[in-house]
């Protein structure tokens, strides 16, 4: 009798895909001056058509897939958290001097066209002695998240800002991550800071320079943005 043929061993399984890593990339809105060269905090301008920059920081980098966003307040700050709590696009409110009406509160809170991430404000209570403190602050709140690798960050006052730029900086961040956006040759933000550099650059802040100092000694990695954006921060009221 001819030996039966022996059946033909069963396909290999597909692979299962492992569960995507948990790190994150945060943002981090350093908006906590007084903006004294502006004549009022940065935190509570709005441009033109009514639009709070504090508000678009935070959208920018939630867009950008930031998550969560860690935002720094200090001068006039509980006027500033409102004003982010209301998710503010009033163009009533351009001078940035009143508050939104309950109304503008209860329509835009949980506004259907705005991405969600959770949003972690802080106050820092020594805003007053400068960029530094503001960063310090942001950074000491991100190293209480344990799964983040990174920040993306970014001052208050680049209202051109987009999330393609915010998109290209953060890349494939790692905890030793050290980059910063260039606009034509020119410094400027975001800057993605990994993980391994949060604790080493808290013990170097000082006065109102942030983190320049520290960038410059670590070969931060610089990223050319000017085809996305200006890069422009604004001092002064046009």
């Amino acid at each position: 009798m001819a030996d039966m043929q022996k059946p033909a061993p069963d396909p290999q399984p597909a692979s299962i895909p492992l569960p995507a890593s948990t790190a994150r990339v945060g943002g981090l809105v350093l908006a906590a001056g007084a903006g004294s060269r502006y004549g009022m905090p940065k935190a509570l301008v709005h441009d033109a058509a009514g639009r709070s920059w504090l508000q678009n920081a935070v959208d920018v980098l939630v867009a950008a897939g930031c998550s969560p966003v860690i935002v720094v307040l200090g001068a006039s700050g509980a006027h500033a958290a409102a004003l982010l709590n209301a998710g503010d696009n009033d163009p009533a409110s351009t001078n940035g001097a009143s508050a939104p009406s309950p109304a503008a509160h209860s329509a835009r809170q949980h506004s259907a066209a705005r991405p969600t991430a959770s949003v972690l404000v802080v106050h820092a209570t020594d805003w007053a002695e400068g960029l530094s403190a503001s960063l310090r602050a942001g950074l000491r709140c991100a190293l209480e998240q344990p799964d983040l690798v990174a920040v993306a960050v970014i001052p208050v006052d680049v209202p051109d800002l987009n999330t393609a730029t915010v998109a290209r900086l953060m890349g494939l961040s790692d905890a030793g991550t050290l980059r910063q956006a260039r606009f034509a040759g020119r410094p400027g933000h975001p800057v993605v800071i990994g993980r391994a550099h949060w604790v080493p650059l808290l013990d170097t802040l000082a006065g109102d320079t942030g983190a320049r100092p520290y960038l410059r000694e670590h070969d931060v990695e610089a990223v050319e943005c000017g085809d996305l954006g200006t890069g422009a921060d604004v001092d002064r009221p046009d």
